[in-house]
């Protein structure tokens, strides 16, 4: 595994922990929160996806 690989896999996970934690939140604030943070992290593992397939095709 690369290093890219194991950066997008690290990003996945962590965007789908944070899932879990929107959804178990009972504050409305924090619920924003983890939710937008999952969504940053799954935009960093389309980055990561990005990179590792133009290091592929290269």
């Amino acid at each position: 595994m690369t290093d890219f690989e194991a950066k997008l896999e690290r990003f996945e996970s962590r965007a789908a922990e944070c899932d879990v934690i929107s959804s178990l939140a009972a504050d409305r604030t924090k619920r924003e929160l983890y939710l937008r943070l999952g969504q940053r992290y799954r935009e960093l593992a389309d980055d990561m996806r990005a990179v590792i397939a133009t290091k592929n095709a290269a």
